[in-house]
């Protein structure tokens, strides 16, 4: 386990984990370029219906973008940004299991999520403000799409340390459970969303990301429910519906 950043499939189901425990999994233009290139991957395999992002440690999920190549001008504040977007944008659902604490950009790759599992104990800053960094505008706009302007500027203004029971109570966290019951927790979601049919999984996170920007395409968002309505597995839940069995869901 030599790489910082692995990733795996497992049926349906991919696995990316970000794997420097020793540096709290902060994130250099190296990792940011092959958790790129992994994405790229999970983009382009039809087999892959959910992916779970995690880190390697009982600490840390992960601090954020590397400050030390920031400071000195090795990674650009860009090249972060396009990997949360491209997080952001992967078609089909994605789950963070916050393996630990969650500082800086590490918050803004979880919230680049579509699920956020955490664990009883961890904490969670951004201090961007304590270092004199304005945090870029698509950041902050995520913040504000996913947490509202009040928890935002909790958030970024004020550098507020949070606890987990306040992150489950902001909904920043979907779910919270022991640090033990982490993996579980991601495998069981992943496993829900795995087994139901990916073609409208997919059009429904599509609409839903459209929603939450206030501008619905309504052509598209027609066309990608036609296509449901027209495909084989909604003939296929149909049916499985009618035979009491569980449906067999093919992406077609």
């Amino acid at each position: 386990m030599n790489e910082t950043i692995l990733y795996e499939r497992t049926g349906h189901i991919g696995r990316l984990v970000l794997n420097n425990p020793s540096q709290h999994n902060a994130l250099g233009q190296e990792q940011l370029a092959a958790i790129q290139s992994h994405l790229a991957t999970v983009q382009s395999d039809d087999q892959v219906r959910v992916l779970i992002i995690t880190g390697w440690g009982d600490k840390t999920f992960c601090a954020g973008a590397s400050l030390q190549q920031l400071g000195s001008g090795n990674l650009s504040g860009d090249t972060f940004q396009e990997t949360t977007d491209m997080v952001a944008h992967l078609a089909i659902p994605t789950i963070c299991a916050i393996n630990g604490n969650v500082y800086g950009g590490g918050v803004e790759l979880a919230l680049s999520c579509d699920f956020r599992i955490g664990i009883a104990g961890s904490k969670l800053r951004v201090p961007a403000a304590a270092i004199g960094l304005c945090y870029p505008i698509s950041g902050i706009n995520r913040f504000v799409e996913r947490l509202g302007v009040s928890a935002a500027k909790r958030m970024l203004l004020a550098a507020e340390e949070m606890e987990a029971e306040t992150l489950l109570e902001l909904g920043f966290l979907d779910h919270l459970v022991q640090p033990a019951a982490l993996d579980k927790a991601a495998e069981t979601l992943a496993l829900q969303i795995s087994s139901l049919a990916p073609l409208a999984v997919r059009a429904m996170k599509q609409i839903i990301q459209q929603a939450a920007s206030g501008d619905i395409e309504r052509d598209q968002a027609q066309a990608l429910s036609q296509l449901c309505l027209e495909s084989a597995d909604l003939q296929e839940g149909f049916a499985a519906k009618r035979e009491k069995r569980v449906p067999r869901f093919q992406g077609k």
